[in-house]
């Protein structure tokens, strides 16, 4: 790989990185140590580190004083210039892809809690619901609403509350357990009512 470097030969005539690159390349590995520190401890885990990397992180979370500490990320970003290029980028795209996961997981949070609020505020919304998620039980669903504004207004803990979150969840996309109940949902509320 060297070699077909050091024959390549920029703009300005000169076959090898300027000390400026060299520089912003050395900041963005320190910044990838300083996000891989950074991370919780499952995730950490699943990153594809080699033992040295791997022993430095841990030391880096491990430290509290400031100083230590300072020294500590920077010997980090110096095990990460000692990396081959694939390891690094091996690292970038976990990291990435731990990042998009992430945010992918917080948005359906933040769905499934706008959800169940406009479940609560409204009785319509219920009828939409059924309509988009045809899986979900409508009878579990008003029983879980009804008693989730009960215990609002008496101000009890909220456990129909997060019961109704729950619900949201389990009812939401094809990759839930309620695969198997796609048929039978509407067939049984029909045995009910009869």
């Amino acid at each position: 790989m060297e070699p077909a470097a050091e024959n390549v030969v920029d703009e300005n005539g000169y076959d090898r990185p300027s000390k400026s690159q060299l520089k912003r390349d050395m900041h963005a590995l320190q910044e990838l140590g300083e996000a891989l520190i950074a991370l919780p401890k499952d995730a950490l885990k699943r990153m594809p580190m080699p033992e040295k990397l791997d022993d430095a992180v841990r030391e880096a979370r491990r430290i509290t004083d400031h100083e230590g500490k300072r020294r500590q990320v920077q010997y980090v970003g110096r095990v990460m210039r000692s990396l081959h290029e694939d390891e690094t980028a091996a690292l970038r795209t976990a990291l990435d892809s731990y990042n998009g996961v992430n945010k992918a997981e917080t948005a359906r949070l933040h769905w499934i809690e706008r959800t169940r609020e406009k479940l609560l505020a409204d009785d319509a919304a219920l009828t939409e619901f059924i309509r988009q998620h045809p899986a979900a039980d409508p009878q579990e669903g008003r029983t879980l609403i009804r008693n989730a504004r009960k215990e609002a207004q008496q101000s009890k803990p909220p456990r129909y509350f997060r019961e109704l979150f729950q619900w949201i969840k389990n009812a939401d996309g094809p990759d839930t357990s309620d695969d198997e109940d796609h048929d039978t949902p509407e067939d049984s509320d029909d045995e009910d009512r009869a």
